[in-house]
Protein backbone atom coordinates (compact mmCIF):
# COMPACT_ATOMS: atom_id res chain seq x y z
CA UNK A 1 0.00 0.00 0.00
CA UNK A 2 1.75 3.88 -1.00
CA UNK A 3 2.72 5.21 2.11
CA UNK A 4 1.90 8.91 3.07
CA UNK A 5 5.21 10.36 0.68
CA UNK A 6 3.89 8.45 -1.94
CA UNK A 7 0.75 10.00 -1.76
CA UNK A 8 2.54 13.27 -1.63
CA UNK A 9 4.63 12.57 -4.36
CA UNK A 10 1.78 12.43 -6.18
CA UNK A 11 0.04 15.32 -5.35
CA UNK A 12 3.41 16.89 -6.19
CA UNK A 13 3.00 15.60 -9.75
CA UNK A 14 0.24 16.30 -10.58
CA UNK A 15 -0.70 19.55 -9.05
CA UNK A 16 1.24 21.76 -11.79
CA UNK A 17 -0.85 20.19 -14.83
CA UNK A 18 -4.34 20.18 -13.41
CA UNK A 19 -4.43 22.82 -10.26
CA UNK A 20 -6.25 26.40 -12.04
CA UNK A 21 -7.20 24.90 -15.12
CA UNK A 22 -11.01 23.94 -15.83
CA UNK A 23 -11.97 20.14 -16.11
CA UNK A 24 -13.20 19.73 -19.84
CA UNK A 25 -14.35 16.13 -19.33
CA UNK A 26 -14.38 13.69 -16.51
CA UNK A 27 -15.58 10.14 -16.19
CA UNK A 28 -15.77 7.46 -13.50
CA UNK A 29 -16.82 3.48 -13.55
CA UNK A 30 -17.30 1.08 -10.40
CA UNK A 31 -18.69 2.07 -7.37
CA UNK A 32 -18.75 5.52 -6.10
CA UNK A 33 -19.00 9.35 -7.89
CA UNK A 34 -20.07 7.88 -11.11
CA UNK A 35 -23.65 9.34 -11.42
CA UNK A 36 -22.06 12.88 -9.71
CA UNK A 37 -18.72 13.01 -11.47
CA UNK A 38 -20.49 15.72 -14.20
CA UNK A 39 -20.70 18.26 -11.51
CA UNK A 40 -16.72 19.03 -11.66
CA UNK A 41 -16.82 19.34 -15.26
CA UNK A 42 -16.42 23.30 -16.31
CA UNK A 43 -15.39 23.58 -13.08
CA UNK A 44 -11.53 24.65 -11.97
CA UNK A 45 -9.84 22.84 -10.20
CA UNK A 46 -8.03 24.66 -6.75
CA UNK A 47 -6.10 22.21 -5.28
CA UNK A 48 -4.39 18.37 -5.21
CA UNK A 49 -3.34 17.83 -1.95
CA UNK A 50 -2.60 14.89 -0.11
CA UNK A 51 -3.47 14.09 3.78
CA UNK A 52 -2.07 10.84 5.31
CA UNK A 53 -2.83 7.73 2.31
CA UNK A 54 -5.18 9.91 1.00
CA UNK A 55 -4.92 12.40 -2.25
CA UNK A 56 -7.65 15.07 -2.63
CA UNK A 57 -8.35 17.27 -5.71
CA UNK A 58 -10.46 20.24 -4.58
CA UNK A 59 -13.05 22.62 -7.08
CA UNK A 60 -14.15 25.93 -7.24
CA UNK A 61 -17.65 24.87 -6.25
CA UNK A 62 -16.54 23.48 -3.04
CA UNK A 63 -16.45 20.02 -4.11
CA UNK A 64 -13.36 17.44 -3.97
CA UNK A 65 -12.71 14.37 -4.71
CA UNK A 66 -11.54 11.83 -2.77
CA UNK A 67 -8.90 8.93 -3.65
CA UNK A 68 -7.26 5.93 -1.80
CA UNK A 69 -4.89 3.59 -3.31
CA UNK A 70 -4.82 0.63 -1.07
CA UNK A 71 -2.69 -2.08 -2.55
CA UNK A 72 -3.22 -1.84 -6.20
CA UNK A 73 -4.16 1.81 -7.39
CA UNK A 74 -2.15 4.48 -8.89
CA UNK A 75 -2.23 8.29 -10.41
CA UNK A 76 -1.02 8.34 -13.86
CA UNK A 77 -0.82 11.57 -16.03
CA UNK A 78 -0.50 11.97 -19.94
CA UNK A 79 -1.05 14.16 -22.68
CA UNK A 80 -4.32 14.43 -24.78
CA UNK A 81 -4.24 11.86 -27.24
CA UNK A 82 -1.42 9.63 -25.84
CA UNK A 83 -1.95 5.93 -25.33
CA UNK A 84 -2.54 4.62 -22.00
CA UNK A 85 -0.09 2.00 -20.28
CA UNK A 86 -2.75 0.29 -18.53
CA UNK A 87 -6.31 -0.82 -20.27
CA UNK A 88 -9.10 1.60 -20.38
CA UNK A 89 -11.30 -0.80 -18.18
CA UNK A 90 -9.42 -0.62 -15.34
CA UNK A 91 -9.40 3.51 -14.82
CA UNK A 92 -11.74 4.67 -12.13
CA UNK A 93 -11.70 8.15 -12.82
CA UNK A 94 -10.45 10.03 -15.47
CA UNK A 95 -10.46 14.29 -15.41
CA UNK A 96 -9.30 16.01 -18.37
CA UNK A 97 -8.55 19.68 -18.60
CA UNK A 98 -6.13 21.44 -21.46
CA UNK A 99 -3.39 19.99 -21.85
CA UNK A 100 -3.25 16.89 -19.55
CA UNK A 101 -5.64 13.74 -18.56
CA UNK A 102 -5.49 12.34 -15.21
CA UNK A 103 -5.85 9.09 -14.69
CA UNK A 104 -6.87 7.14 -11.65
CA UNK A 105 -6.67 3.18 -11.58
CA UNK A 106 -7.60 0.11 -9.86
CA UNK A 107 -8.47 2.64 -7.02
CA UNK A 108 -11.02 0.87 -4.63
CA UNK A 109 -11.74 4.29 -2.75
CA UNK A 110 -13.15 6.84 -5.41
CA UNK A 111 -15.75 9.27 -3.98
CA UNK A 112 -16.98 12.70 -4.20
CA UNK A 113 -17.90 14.75 -1.45
CA UNK A 114 -18.19 18.23 -0.50
CA UNK A 115 -14.93 20.15 1.33
CA UNK A 116 -16.62 21.25 4.02
CA UNK A 117 -18.15 18.03 5.38
CA UNK A 118 -14.40 16.38 5.82
CA UNK A 119 -14.68 16.77 9.50
CA UNK A 120 -17.97 14.50 9.53
CA UNK A 121 -16.63 12.05 6.98
CA UNK A 122 -16.13 8.43 8.64
CA UNK A 123 -12.52 8.15 7.52
CA UNK A 124 -10.86 12.32 7.11
CA UNK A 125 -12.48 13.14 9.80
CA UNK A 126 -10.92 11.02 12.27
CA UNK A 127 -7.34 11.06 10.49
CA UNK A 128 -4.62 11.95 12.93
CA UNK A 129 -1.80 14.70 12.33
CA UNK A 130 -0.63 13.92 8.68
CA UNK A 131 3.23 13.45 9.48
CA UNK A 132 3.89 15.59 6.69
CA UNK A 133 2.09 18.43 6.57
CA UNK A 134 3.80 21.91 7.57
CA UNK A 135 2.20 22.83 10.74
CA UNK A 136 2.70 18.86 11.57
CA UNK A 137 1.75 18.70 15.66
CA UNK A 138 3.86 15.98 17.54
CA UNK A 139 2.25 16.61 20.73
CA UNK A 140 -1.16 15.66 18.87
CA UNK A 141 0.18 12.56 18.07
CA UNK A 142 1.92 11.84 21.40
CA UNK A 143 -1.74 12.34 22.44
CA UNK A 144 -3.46 10.38 20.30
CA UNK A 145 -1.10 6.99 20.80
CA UNK A 146 -1.64 7.83 24.86
CA UNK A 147 -5.40 7.69 24.63
CA UNK A 148 -6.32 4.57 26.94
CA UNK A 149 -7.53 2.51 24.61
CA UNK A 150 -4.16 2.35 22.85
CA UNK A 151 -2.46 1.49 26.02
CA UNK A 152 -2.12 -2.56 25.69
CA UNK A 153 -1.25 -2.18 21.37
CA UNK A 154 1.58 -3.21 20.33
CA UNK A 155 3.81 0.20 19.31
CA UNK A 156 4.19 -1.54 15.87
CA UNK A 157 0.05 -1.82 15.41
CA UNK A 158 -0.36 2.31 17.08
CA UNK A 159 2.28 3.42 14.36
CA UNK A 160 -0.11 1.81 11.56
CA UNK A 161 -3.12 3.40 13.03
CA UNK A 162 -4.20 6.61 10.86
CA UNK A 163 -6.62 7.70 13.81
CA UNK A 164 -3.19 8.63 15.86
CA UNK A 165 -0.94 9.75 13.46
CA UNK A 166 -1.24 9.70 9.31
CA UNK A 167 0.78 8.30 6.66
CA UNK A 168 3.20 5.53 7.59
CA UNK A 169 2.71 2.71 5.99
CA UNK A 170 4.61 -1.12 6.96
CA UNK A 171 7.83 0.45 5.46
CA UNK A 172 8.21 3.32 7.52
CA UNK A 173 7.01 1.14 10.66
CA UNK A 174 9.67 -1.25 10.31
CA UNK A 175 12.28 1.45 9.85
CA UNK A 176 11.45 3.52 12.30
CA UNK A 177 11.45 0.95 14.88
CA UNK A 178 14.64 -0.51 13.81
CA UNK A 179 16.05 2.81 13.99
CA UNK A 180 15.15 3.28 17.25
CA UNK A 181 15.90 -0.42 18.35
CA UNK A 182 12.21 -0.55 19.85
CA UNK A 183 10.42 -3.95 19.51
CA UNK A 184 6.99 -3.70 17.61
CA UNK A 185 5.94 -5.57 19.84
CA UNK A 186 6.14 -3.93 23.29
CA UNK A 187 3.00 -2.47 24.33
CA UNK A 188 2.10 1.50 23.72
CA UNK A 189 1.79 1.91 27.39
CA UNK A 190 4.88 0.47 28.43
CA UNK A 191 6.86 2.96 26.36
CA UNK A 192 7.59 6.05 28.37
CA UNK A 193 7.07 9.67 26.56
CA UNK A 194 11.04 9.90 25.26
CA UNK A 195 10.67 6.84 22.85
CA UNK A 196 7.26 7.67 21.86
CA UNK A 197 8.62 11.37 20.99
CA UNK A 198 11.49 10.02 19.26
CA UNK A 199 9.88 7.44 17.13
CA UNK A 200 7.34 9.96 15.79
CA UNK A 201 10.39 12.20 15.11
CA UNK A 202 12.11 9.85 13.06
CA UNK A 203 9.07 8.62 11.10
CA UNK A 204 8.62 12.05 10.22
CA UNK A 205 12.09 12.74 9.12
CA UNK A 206 12.38 9.74 7.23
CA UNK A 207 8.74 10.36 5.27
CA UNK A 208 10.15 14.10 4.49
CA UNK A 209 13.39 12.77 2.87
CA UNK A 210 11.67 10.69 0.34
CA UNK A 211 8.83 13.26 0.10
CA UNK A 212 11.13 16.31 -0.80
CA UNK A 213 13.55 14.58 -3.98
CA UNK A 214 12.90 16.99 -6.36
CA UNK A 215 12.17 15.74 -9.69
CA UNK A 216 10.30 16.41 -13.21
CA UNK A 217 7.86 14.08 -13.10
CA UNK A 218 6.95 12.29 -16.36
CA UNK A 219 4.16 9.97 -15.61
CA UNK A 220 3.16 9.86 -12.14
CA UNK A 221 2.04 6.60 -10.86
CA UNK A 222 2.53 4.64 -7.51
CA UNK A 223 5.35 2.63 -8.54
CA UNK A 224 8.16 2.33 -11.74
CA UNK A 225 6.88 5.72 -12.95
CA UNK A 226 9.41 7.36 -15.47
CA UNK A 227 11.07 10.52 -14.10
CA UNK A 228 13.55 13.03 -15.55
CA UNK A 229 15.85 14.79 -13.43
CA UNK A 230 15.42 18.67 -13.08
Amino acid sequence: MPEGDTLFRTAAGLRPYLVGRTVTAARASGPGPVPQVARIIGRRITAVESLGKNLLIRFDNGLEIRTHLRMNGSWHRYRPGERWRRPPGRARLVIEVKGAVAVCFDAPVVELLEVRAEALHPALGRLGPDLLAPGFDPREAIRRLRDPSRAAVPIGEALLDQRALAGIGNVYKNETLWIERISPFAAVGVLDDASLERLVATARRLMLVNADRTHRVERVTTGGSRTASG
